[in-house]
């Protein structure tokens, strides 16, 4: 992909299902769980939507392809963040403790660990009981417990937790290679093992879920994460759609006083070209020290307005 360059002056899981082999179901038992560390309820401005928007997202993204087989060592796990006036789903990878279940563990981490990005954020409250199966005909059923759902949102909100609960579980799922990524999957929720819950008392969950693209964050950096440590040069990768197929960015460097200015800035391309969700990257060159990168789709119209703003910080080694 073609990037422009200009330069300034614990929770603990335990095996709970064999893998799946072709032709059968697998079941997974239920973990009752404690002891987690939680980033607790969510604030006020995280409970409800944006004054300007609506319960249904503003995304251009129609479609969310699943993720590829990556390392077993890491789990996929999506967050909800703000972006302009609206909410997004946005995945981060989180290291493995234990053996365990992959979708169980990545609703585990969901439920009960804080994202690594603190812009990110989660409505659910960690769950007393979590169970989680898939079939051989791509059907994962979650069956978590009613308290996962008792912190006070609204609608808005809680559409887009049962979105980010889908896509946590196939992601898991595809990530550690237990269904084709050019399959089509579904996910069933089940609260205390009953079906007709009403999530967050605002979403009926009334029969098999599918990823909706439209809940998908416009622009997300995928790595670096949120504060690794860097060697130089830096590879930036991420996903992204704009009018025009590329993307802005910006390098902001800290001084000694936590003051911040312009390093780096560029373009980069989107793979799949304009108006489609597809992959961009670019490679940066910083001196050592504390940056924020900054990821962003311009206006044409507004040359000053900044869409879908994504950002990061690191330090450079």
């Amino acid at each position: 992909m073609n990037a422009t360059v200009r330069r300034y002056s614990h929770c603990r899981w335990v095996p709970s299902r064999a893998w799946l082999r072709p032709g059968a179901i697998a079941v997974c038992a239920v973990l009752l769980l404690s002891g987690c560390s939680h980033s607790g309820p969510p604030t006020p401005a995280d409970a409800t939507m944006p004054p300007s928007s609506s319960t249904t997202p503003t995304s251009a993204v129609t479609s969310a392809p699943l993720e590829t087989t990556q390392s077993s060592a890491k789990i996929p796990v999506y967050w909800l963040g703000h972006s302009n006036s609206d909410v997004f789903l946005y995945r981060e990878f989180l290291p493995v403790n234990g053996n365990g279940d992959p979708i169980q563990a990545a609703l585990m981490a969901m439920t009960s660990q804080k994202p690594l990005d603190g812009d990110y954020f989660t409505p659910w409250k960690k769950p007393s009981k979590l169970g989680a199966s898939i079939s051989a005909k791509n059907v994962i059923t979650v069956d978590i417990s009613a308290d996962a759902f008792s912190n006070d949102v609204d609608e808005g909100i809680a559409r887009r937790a049962i979105q980010q609960l889908v896509y946590t579980a196939t992601a898991a799922a595809a990530n550690a290679g237990l269904i084709d990524d050019n399959s089509s999957i579904q996910v069933v929720i089940l609260v205390d093992g009953h079906t007709d819950y009403e999530a967050f008392g605002k979403v009926p969950l009334s029969g098999p879920l599918v990823r909706e693209g439209s809940f998908l964050a416009p622009v997300w950096v995928i790595d670096p994460q949120e504060g690794t440590r860097q060697n130089s040069p830096v590879k930036v990768d991420g996903r992204g759609i704009s009018a025009d197929g590329q993307l802005m960015w910006q390098l902001l460097k800290s001084d000694a006083k936590g003051h911040q200015s312009v390093y780096l800035s560029g373009s980069t391309d989107i793979s799949s070209g304009s108006g489609q969700l597809g992959d961009f990257g670019f490679t940066v060159k910083p001196v050592p020290g504390s940056y924020e990168l900054k990821v962003y789709a311009a206006d044409p119209a507004h040359p000053m307005a900044k869409s879908g703003v994504e950002t990061k910080k690191l330090e450079v080694k």
